[in-house]
């Protein structure tokens, strides 16, 4: 039954099914910043950094079937998708880890040395 929805070389439907995630994702983002939905707030960012990633994911799955089907539309893709892997990550880490410095503090990693 998966085994054409997973062919991405070939075939579409994965990364329009995450696409559609992540614009749902987006848009439950949206619903949680009102004001009735305050009991539910803390969630936001969960969602927006999930729609990012379903986003992302979904943009490289489109991009293995540019790969084999459209080399000038992959050659376009491969620049969005790296300047979106650095936007995600600085999400990830400003909102998720807050800044935190001891998770880029490696000298455990020399001690071991």
């Amino acid at each position: 039954m998966l085994e054409g929805l997973f062919d991405i070389k070939n075939d579409r439907r994965l990364s329009m099914y995450l696409y559609r995630m992540g614009f749902g994702m987006w848009l439950m983002y949206l619903v949680l910043g009102a004001p009735a939905m305050s009991a539910y707030a803390q969630y936001r960012t969960d969602c927006g950094i999930f729609c990012f990633i379903l986003m992302i994911v979904g943009f490289s799955a489109s991009m293995v079937y540019d790969y084999f089907h459209n080399k000038e539309a992959y050659e376009q893709k491969k620049k969005w998708l790296f300047m979106s892997y650095i936007i995600l990550a600085g999400i990830i880490y400003f909102f998720v880890f807050d800044g935190k410095q001891d998770l880029l503090n490696f000298n455990w990693l020399l001690r071991l040395l």
